[in-house]
């Protein structure tokens, strides 16, 4: 095998409606896609493709399973916005030598780290 890229991140969600609510409303993303009759939905975020899926019991949110990181322009603006839109935050004022994160939940559990490197 020799990997090329990531072709996308994948969240599993129980409740498209409330998900795309969370992911559109609050984190600001907009639909690239829309398929499966509105169970699968993708965003776009730069070259890089995140999608929100409700397939079924084969596929399961879990506050333990896979992440991503968005890397934001602003960030003490995005955490601000977060912290109005009343998004639940895992952990907060993370710094290491390279960025600062953030960790929020979706209404599922999964975690969405808010991410900005240090010298970008």
């Amino acid at each position: 095998m020799k990997p090329k890229k990531i072709a996308f991140t994948g969240i599993p969600v129980t409740d498209i409606k409330r998900a795309r609510a969370f992911y559109e409303g609050v984190l600001g993303l907009k639909i690239s896609g829309e398929f499966g009759e509105g169970v699968w939905i993708e965003y776009e975020i730069g070259p890089d493709t995140l999608a929100i899926g409700s397939v079924g019991d084969q596929w399961k949110p879990s506050e333990d399973g896979t992440s991503v990181a968005i890397e934001v322009e602003d960030f003490d603006a995005a955490i601000k916005s977060l912290k109005q839109a009343k998004a639940r935050f895992a952990a907060e004022g993370i710094e290491s030598p390279v960025c600062w994160m953030a960790v929020v939940q979706d209404p599922d559990g999964n975690k969405i780290i808010i991410h900005k490197l240090k010298n970008a």
